[in-house]
């Protein structure tokens, strides 16, 4: 089985509790997501979520599971495309303190599956469209703190 991963960072000059809730805010996120457009469900550890996500000129929704909810820390789930073991992505936010008002968020996804081989200039898009979430967040929690 094929697998990739992503890995994507940024400096906020923010706390992490007001990092985590406009991370969590889903009804805000058509206002200032270029990424993740909408997100319909419960945030809750076993909660299914619907997303629908744009990268690069593709619009594609994703039912995943929320695997781990640490207020303020991480924000995880696993999706995947029609069935397991096609294309499985396990995607996750963690903030990390840094101190002195500001923390790192890493936003990351490892990918599995059959079709993780084909799917390069997907997961190309895919980086290129967490670097632009992570900037439009950092953006929005500066400009509000």
């Amino acid at each position: 089985m094929t697998r990739r991963a992503l890995q994507t960072e940024v400096i906020i000059y923010s706390s992490a509790a007001r990092v985590w809730k406009e991370l969590t805010d889903f009804r805000a996120y058509p206002q200032w997501n270029p990424f993740i457009r909408k997100v319909t469900g419960v945030v809750g550890e076993g909660e299914r979520l619907k997303i629908q996500m744009h990268a690069g000129n593709r619009t594609m929704t994703f039912r995943p599971v929320i695997l781990a909810i640490k207020p303020e820390r991480e924000l995880r789930w696993l999706g995947h495309l029609l069935i397991p073991g096609i294309f499985d992505g396990e995607h996750s936010f963690v903030i990390e303190p840094l101190g002195e008002g500001r923390v790192r968020l890493v936003q990351s996804e490892t990918f599995n599956g059959l079709l993780v081989q084909f799917s390069g200039p997907l997961l190309d898009d895919t980086e290129r469209s967490f670097n632009l979430m992570n900037l439009a967040l950092k953006e929005r929690v500066e400009q509000a703190s």
